[in-house]
């Protein structure tokens, strides 16, 4: 499914399928039809300083699509520039979720610090050419002499020194006989340029850190946006698919790999991000929530990182479906995480076996059924998909049912459980209720109903209809689980975001169920297994608090939306 994410299908006048193709095909198209490449070559470049989100996911499907869409190659690169902030655990789960979303990237994994010899002498290449320089301001000195949008910056004192002193200079740098941050390296291009991004950018830092890959080899680090051409270029890649934010880099990304002579250099093609309204995404705001345990991890399932999705029960498909339905354009717009769910809903309903699951248990006592007996009927997988099969589920005496299907005195067109009426058990029999006990505090703790032997599911019965049908479990049977019911951690209600900066947190964005009653067997439900529980919604088995024969279920999504799909 990952190379058809990326396709736009509309109806023709004689009622077939059209693909139409979108910026980035009909770019690529014309760059091999004239010849500028004979193939198509694309990379995942994520820097490894967090986990990657719902964003991520559609650069990855976009990158990964377009090579297999043109029988090209595709990359995964860690761009490991910044020892300051990239963590081995955060390059282990990025693996994960690249192989999960189904991008096969083969034996290419690369790293930005497999280049930092070719960097290095590219910009000791630059240097010679009279294209970069040492610098000795400060950050703040540099920010006043680097101008504003409506007036040109001011030459760098040092932008005048000779080659042989900048080589030097740069030399030291390597060596450490600089201290961090006391200088740089810069690009000599136009301080007047009104692009600020081509206002003599440093390319490179000092940074005595230890380097996870490299050790202490360098004490010098490129920058991102001297690295990344480069990178593209070594690698072979053709069309180098960036975020929108990147349009005002492009100019310095093709001056890097024109003025580095590198030949058949990468094309930079800039598409719009994938925004969620009222979705936290960025990554300062989830390490936040994470350090102050707000959340138990970057996986916490009411996140939206790759990670979080897929714990909480989500698809690679249903993602894809997703982007898909997103659409790939210049042009920023913002999604709904509805629409995240209607694909979850949509991919799981003809795959999920449909169980019985009581979530708000009370108990319900037939009291004519003979006492001690335990019958075994017949249930449907999936109603939808009669291949899915059947199975036997236990029925007695004594059940469970939600609590909400009995009430005493019920408002009018309430069709479950009060005293008088009769409705269908699900697969079983019709029953009356014949009224309830309570506690002290006058909580209802058990239902009472007689049954009618001759109305068993399947028999051929049509003696009488019922208006109200609910679920069940058998008491005896059942197991005891741990559920838990999600929400946006984001009160929606208020924004993303309060005036100082800091998340508008929703103190009910988790509920857990500690005595859900479920069907025998669901106890033996294993890490990442997904089931439809009939009425409450789809659910997934928790991989990270899960233990063999104690599931712990996280409901993925309700079974019931507003969303409408977005026209053509």
């Amino acid at each position: 499914m990952a190379d058809d994410v990326l396709k736009n299908v509309s109806e023709n006048a004689e009622g077939g399928e059209v693909v139409s193709r979108h910026f980035i095909e009909q770019a690529i198209d014309k760059d091999l039809k004239e010849g500028v490449y004979d193939h198509v070559h694309t990379r995942f470049p994520p820097e490894p300083n967090g986990f990657l989100h719902i964003g991520h996911a559609k650069s990855i499907l976009l990158n990964y699509g377009l090579a297999k869409e043109y029988d090209g190659k595709f990359n995964l690169r860690f761009d490991d520039t910044n020892p300051t902030k990239e963590k081995a655990e955060f390059m282990d789960s990025i693996i994960e979720d690249v192989k999960w979303l189904g991008a096969d990237y083969e034996d290419r994994l690369f790293h930005a610090s497999d280049y930092f010899d070719e960097m290095y002498e590219d910009a000791v290449k630059l240097i010679k050419k009279g294209k970069a320089y040492v610098s000795e301001l400060s950050a703040e000195e540099m920010r006043e002499y680097r101008g504003t949008l409506t007036e040109p910056g001011k030459n760098d004192p040092n932008r005048d020194r000779s080659v042989e002193e900048n080589l030097k200079l740069f030399e030291d740098m390597k060596n450490g006989k600089f201290e961090d941050g006391s200088v740089t390296l810069r690009a000599k291009i136009d301080m007047a340029s009104p692009n600020i991004n081509m206002r003599d950018p440093i390319i490179y830092r000092v940074a005595h850190m230890s380097h996870a890959r490299c050790g202490d080899k360098w004490c010098i680090y490129p920058m991102y946006d001297f690295a990344h051409p480069i990178e593209d270029a070594i690698e072979g890649i053709t069309h180098s698919i960036c975020t929108l934010e990147f349009e005002d880099h492009r100019p310095l990304y093709d001056w890097v790999k024109t003025e580095c002579e590198y030949a058949n250099p990468p094309r930079q093609i800039e598409f719009a991000k994938l925004y969620l309204n009222n979705v936290v995404t960025g990554k300062r705001y989830i390490k936040r929530l994470v350090e102050d345990n707000i959340v138990d991890g970057w996986d916490d399932p009411r996140l939206v990182t790759i990670a979080s999705l897929r714990r909480r029960g989500f698809t690679p498909e249903s993602i894809k479906m997703f982007v898909d339905m997103c659409g790939i354009s210049k042009a920023n717009s913002t999604a709904e995480y509805a629409g995240l769910e209607y694909c979850i809903r949509e991919d799981l309903k003809f795959k999920a076996k449909r169980m019985l699951a009581i979530l708000n248990p009370v108990k319900l006592i037939i009291d004519n059924y003979p006492e001690g007996e335990t019958e075994y009927l017949e249930i449907e997988n999936n109603k939808e998909v009669p291949e899915m099969g059947t199975r036997k589920i236990p029925f007695g005496k004594e059940l469970y049912i939600e609590r909400e299907d009995f009430m005493e005195e019920p408002p009018k067109k309430y069709f479950r459980l009060f005293p008088g009426n009769e409705v269908r058990l699900m697969n079983a029999y019709f029953v009356t209720c014949t009224g309830c006990d309570k506690d002290e505090n006058g909580n209802v703790i058990t239902v009472h109903c007689t049954y009618d032997p001759a109305t068993k599911s399947g028999s051929g019965f049509e003696g009488r209809k019922v208006k109200g049908t609910i679920h069940w479990v058998s008491a005896k049977e059942a197991v005891t689980a741990e559920v838990r019911l999600y929400e946006n951690i984001i009160d929606e209600e208020k924004g993303v975001y309060n005036e100082d900066g800091s998340l508008n947190l929703n103190p009910n964005s988790i509920k857990v169920i500690k005595d859900a009653k479920l069907e025998p067997e669901l106890g033996n439900a294993a890490p990442y297994d997904k089931f439809q529980f009939v009425r409450n919604g789809f659910f997934c088995v928790d991989y990270k608090d899960s233990k063999e024969g104690a599931p712990v279920f996280n409901r993925i999504v309700s079974l019931k939306s507003s969303f409408v799909l977005p026209k053509k």
